[in-house]
C-alpha cells in the first residue's frame, strides 16, 4: 500500500473518529424541571442546574417556571416530571396525606416512597415586612389589617399562616386579619399596588421581594417576637419536618443604611422559621446519572453562589442534618447517585437520610 493511500485512509479514520466524538458530545440526556417563579433560591437553582449540565454535556433541562411545589413533587413521584424544586415539608404531608395532599390518602405514602433528593438548601424564611406607612411594626400589629401570605394553596400559604399564628400567639386568617392569595407571578405586583398592608412570604438576604416592595415606599422588616422564639413550644415547632432556624445579623442582611429597609427587631438580629427545600428526582433515575447531575452541581457551587446577591445565605453546600431538617420525623432520603457525588466531593452525609 502506498504512502498516499494510508494517509487518505488515516485522514478517513480520524474524520470518522470526530464525527462519533461529535455525536457523544450530543448525546446529552434530555430531562424536564419545574421550579419556582424567578426571584428566590429555588429558582435560581433550577436555572443554575441547567446551564451546568447543558455545559458540561450531560443533560439539557427543559425548565417549566412558576410551578406550585405540590403539584411538582406529585410530578416527580409519578414520573411526570425528571427534577423539581420543593420545600421537604411537602414530603412529610404527602407522606401522610395531610394538607394538600389530604385526598390522596395511603397513596400518598407509595407516592412519598418514589421521591429522593439530591442536594438542600432553604429558600431563606418566612419574613413579615410591611411598608412603614402602615404603621405595622410587630406581629400583634396586622390585627384587622390585609396580610397576603401565600398562594391560593400549597404549602407556602399552610407555612405562611402558621408563622403568623405562631408569632402572634394565635392569629387566625379571616378571624384576626383578612389573609390575600395570589399566584407568584402575581405578587410582584401585589407588593406594590397598596392591596395588602403587610406580607409574610420566604425573604431572602437581601430579598428581590422587599427590594421590589420598596418601589413604593420604605419598609419595615419585623422579626419574630424574641420571647417567643426562645419558648419551648417554638424549640419544638423549629424541630418538626420542614422546619429550621433562620438567625442573621441585620447587618449581614445585604440592605445599605440609606436604602430604605428597617430592621425592627428587640436586639438588632432577624429571627424567622426557615423554609428547607431540596431537588428532587424520581427514586429509580440511574445512580450513574445522578451521581453525574449532583457531581457536576457541587463542582459548580462557588459559581452558583455568584448568581444573586442572596445566594452566598442559603446554604447551597450545607448538608448537616441540624441546617437541613433532615431526619427525625422527616423520612426524605437522599438518591444514591447523590450520596456517593457528597461523599467524594468530601461531605458527610447524615446516615439516618442515606
Amino acid at each position: 500500500m502506498s504512502s498516499r493511500v494510508t494517509r487518505k485512509i488515516a485522514i478517513l479514520g480520524c474524520a470518522a473518529a470526530l464525527c462519533l466524538a461529535g455525536q457523544a458530545a450530543l448525546a446529552q440526556v434530555n430531562l424536564t424541571g419545574e421550579t419556582s417563579s424567578p426571584g428566590n433560591s429555588p429558582h435560581v437553582n433550577m436555572v443554575h442546574l441547567a446551564d451546568v449540565l447543558a455545559r458540561e454535556g450531560i443533560a439539557n433541562i427543559q425548565v417549566s417556571e412558576g410551578q406550585t411545589a405540590t403539584n411538582s413533587i406529585v410530578n416527580v413521584a409519578e414520573g411526570k416530571t425528571d427534577i423539581a424544586t420543593a420545600p421537604t415539608v411537602l414530603h412529610f404531608l404527602l407522606e401522610n396525606g395531610r394538607g394538600p395532599f389530604s385526598s390522596q390518602g395511603e397513596n400518598g405514602k407509595a407516592l412519598a416512597e418514589k421521591v429522593r433528593a439530591m442536594w438542600p438548601y432553604n429558600a431563606g424564611a418566612y419574613g413579615l415586612f410591611a411598608p412603614v406607612a402602615s404603621g405595622i411594626r410587630s406581629y400583634e400589629d396586622i390585627k384587622g389589617r390585609t396580610v397576603w401570605n401565600g398562594p391560593p394553596s400549597g404549602a407556602a400559604l399552610t407555612l405562611g399562616r402558621q408563622t403568623l399564628q405562631l408569632g402572634t400567639g394565635g392569629f387566625k386568617d379571616g378571624e384576626d386579619y383578612k389573609g390575600l392569595q395570589t399566584n407568584w407571578g402575581q405578587l410582584p405586583t401585589v407588593l406594590v399596588d397598596g392591596s395588602a398592608e403587610a406580607f409574610m412570604v420566604p425573604v431572602t438576604f437581601p430579598s428581590d421581594r422587599v427590594v421590589t416592595a420598596l418601589a413604593a415606599g420604605n419598609v419595615n422588616l419585623i422579626s419574630f417576637p424574641k420571647e417567643i422564639w426562645e419558648s419551648e413550644g417554638m424549640k419544638k415547632f423549629l424541630r418538626a419536618p420542614g422546619n429550621s432556624p433562620v438567625v442573621i445579623k441585620g447587618e449581614d442582611m445585604g440592605y445599605g443604611p440609606d436604602q430604605g429597609v428597617t430592621l425592627i427587631s428587640e436586639d438588632g438580629y432577624f429571627r424567622s422559621p426557615g423554609v428547607p427545600f431540596a431537588t428532587l428526582v424520581r427514586a429509580d433515575m440511574p445512580d450513574d446519572l445522578v451521581k453525574k447531575i449532583t457531581a457536576a452541581y457541587i463542582a459548580s457551587i462557588p459559581e452558583l453562589k455568584k448568581r444573586a446577591p442572596y445566594a452566598a445565605n442559603v446554604n447551597f453546600d450545607v448538608v448537616d442534618e441540624e441546617t437541613t431538617g433532615f431526619c427525625g420525623a422527616l423520612t426524605l432520603k437522599y438518591h444514591p447517585g447523590a450520596v456517593a457525588a457528597w461523599e467524594e466531593a468530601g461531605y458527610a452525609i447524615p446516615d439516618c437520610a442515606e
